[in-house]
């Protein structure tokens, strides 16, 4: 594969739509009517692209698809990365599906048709998978095709076995694993274009040491260190795991999830601060990894929306 071009530190930031009321009671309460959550997905949207956004990670759960296609700048400065349903669905369902996700966003092709569970390119049927995503990249359906991962995916040795175009990682300024083993340089060099999400690590570092939640605290009093050495740098942890990401060389898209435009003109804000130069950002990193939680992820959302409102 040839060597993936680096792009710009302000080309990077990409985002993904968030319809959970507690994240913005205002926009996605379930009493408004459809016709209002419209127009703040669409305000939403046109936040994005003037602030230079191109890029909408999608998922195939939920009504966010359709909602986007009735929301959509015109024209649209947008690309969109679809993701498949599990593999257990069948083939013919995963392949319906992602035909169907441009269906409803009302676009004739995607930039990027993702795997969204890396563990079934493992299993007996993970070829036939990957060639029905080569399939519909054939067509034009999708310009690029690649698969979500986390680092217990092995995500490496996968790329050497199917050669994707995109990897989509977790990868933020606590969970620093795919920096630190040299896996975001092995896709750079294979000419793998990486993803990062979950890039705010489900919300932790805007949760108090008292609202942490009871699988969270063992990791309470590294997150307590890691909050104070920010506060002593005047830096937001939202500046700080932004500045992180970003700064990162080998990936080309950051994925921010948001609510709202207020949280998009945050992200926005935090992402043109300058990045602090003097911060040591492995000494950031916890030891063992963040337990699956969305206890801790609602949680820390709701932490951050008066920050996200105020700095808006």
């Amino acid at each position: 594969m040839k060597s993936a071009a680096a792009p710009s530190v302000k080309s990077k930031l990409a985002l993904a739509v968030v319809t959970e009321p507690e994240r913005s009671e205002t926009a996605w309460n379930a009493g408004r009517p459809v016709g209002a959550r419209e127009d703040a997905l669409r305000l939403m949207l046109q936040t994005a692209a003037d602030g230079g956004m191109g890029l909408v990670a999608t998922r195939p759960e939920g009504d966010v698809e359709r909602l986007l296609g009735q929301a959509w700048p015109f024209p649209t400065p947008f690309q969109v990365t679809v993701r498949t349903v599990a593999l257990s669905e069948g083939l013919d369902r995963v392949e319906a599906r992602a035909r169907r996700s441009l269906e409803r966003m009302g676009l004739p092709r995607g930039d990027t048709l993702l795997i969204g569970h890396a563990g079934d390119l493992a299993g007996a049927d993970g070829r036939a998978l990957w060639d029905r995503l080569r399939a519909l990249k054939d067509r034009g359906l999708f310009r690029r095709i690649g698969f979500c991962a986390t680092m217990e995916d092995s995500p490496a040795l996968l790329a050497r076995r199917y050669q994707p175009d995109v990897v989509q990682l977790p990868c933020n300024l606590l969970d620093q694993r795919a920096h630190r083993t040299g896996v975001l340089d092995t896709l750079a060099e294979a000419g793998v274009a990486v993803h990062a999400s979950s890039v705010f690590a489900d919300g932790v570092l805007f949760i108090s040491g008292d609202s942490l939640p009871p699988e969270m605290a063992v990791h309470a009093h590294a997150l307590s260190r890691i909050r104070r050495r920010l506060a002593e740098a005047r830096i937001d942890p939202m500046q700080a795991t932004l500045a992180y990401t970003l700064g990162l060389p080998q990936v080309s898209a950051v994925i921010a999830s948001v609510a709202s435009a207020a949280e998009v003109r945050a992200v926005l804000a935090a992402s043109h601060a300058p990045a602090p130069a003097h911060l040591d950002w492995a000494t950031m990193a916890l030891e063992t990894g963040l337990p699956e939680s969305g206890t801790a992820q609602s949680l820390g959302h709701r932490a951050a929306l008066s920050r996200i409102s105020s700095a808006a």
